[in-house]
């Protein structure tokens, strides 16, 4: 289940969103308007989704149901914590996340469970959670928010929706604007530095990484790293080990998916590979770089971190 997880994580929409191209700096500024500032605990709340569809609710939604681990990280990092009253399996950042009752995987809603919890807001994911669900899920009544960041600067931007949605905009505010600034600040450390050739490996059983239009890629680009297989049509495609041996990357990089992993050994069968030959063969700390919350910057700043030893000699 845990591929599934990851491989969802990395498959976000290209397209048809609302806020694809927004900055984070625009939607601060239409969320902190006047109606947005008028807006109390108990007052009237909206926002717009990632599909581009108006949610409103009567008053900041109370008991919230996740359908996302990102997406719990999400709510915990403005303060919304206590009011997430279901989520699924693998919500297990804070340490607090794991006492909320599960309402099953992501891929696989329990929908009679969610219906128990008598929510008041439900968040998906657009692009990881089954979509036939996600339509049952419109049949109960209840309000759902759709979360589908497909860059880095629309992540704050999820952020100070969801604040909104649930009365915590202040602190949803400061956690965006942190985001934000933390990107920047990789962004001009690295900006202007000799380029990195990275294959990012997603798994290793079948082989596989992401294109160009993955957030991950975001993530390199923040770096000044290139992925070598941007150009690939799937967010997320199989390839083979000839591939990578045309490619020949500088850094072959991935995200732990446990305590200890030893995928990337599988390439010291060739001595001459670059990254082999310069022993940049790198795991990413697990969890960071695949979900699309605040942990993100982490990821991205150990990305960087391992882009720019791989351009020492």
């Amino acid at each position: 289940m845990k591929i599934f997880l990851l491989l969802a994580g990395l498959a976000v929409a290209l397209a048809g969103l609302c806020f694809g191209s927004a900055s984070f700096r625009s939607w601060q500024s239409a969320s902190s308007g006047p109606e947005a500032k008028q807006a109390g605990k108990s007052s009237p709340v909206s926002v717009t989704d990632d599909r581009g569809m108006t949610i409103a609710l009567d008053m900041p939604a109370q008991r919230i149901v996740s359908l996302a681990p990102h997406i719990t990280e999400n709510l915990f990092a403005i303060g919304a914590g206590k009011q997430v009253v279901g989520a699924v399996n693998f919500s297990d950042y804070p340490a607090e996340a794991e006492q909320i009752p599960l309402v099953g995987g992501y891929n696989n809603i329990d929908l009679e469970r969610i219906r128990a919890l008598k929510p008041d807001l439900i968040v998906a994911w657009q692009s990881g959670n089954p979509q036939k669900q996600l339509a049952l899920l419109e049949t109960l009544g209840i309000p759902v928010f759709y979360e589908n960041s497909r860059t880095l600067k629309q992540v704050p931007t999820v952020l100070e929706r969801l604040g909104t949605l649930t009365g915590k905009t202040d602190e949803a505010r400061s956690a965006a604007l942190h985001f934000s600034e933390r990107i920047e600040k990789l962004e001009k450390q690295y900006a202007g530095r000799a380029p990195v050739r990275v294959f990012y490996q997603v798994w290793d059983r079948p082989l596989m990484t992401i294109n160009g239009e993955q957030i991950i890629s975001d993530a390199m680009r923040a770096c000044g790293a290139v992925n070598v297989f941007a150009s690939q049509p799937s967010l997320t495609p199989t390839i083979d080990e000839e591939a990578v041996l045309a490619a020949d990357p500088d850094l072959i990089t991935t995200s732990l998916h446990g305590s200890k992993d030893e995928s990337l050994e599988r390439w010291r069968r060739w001595p001459n590979l670059a990254a082999v030959r310069n022993q940049r063969l790198i795991a990413l700390p697990k969890d960071l770089l695949n979900r699309m919350g605040p942990r993100l910057a982490d990821g991205t700043e150990a990305l960087c971190d391992a882009v720019e030893k791989t351009r020492k000699p």
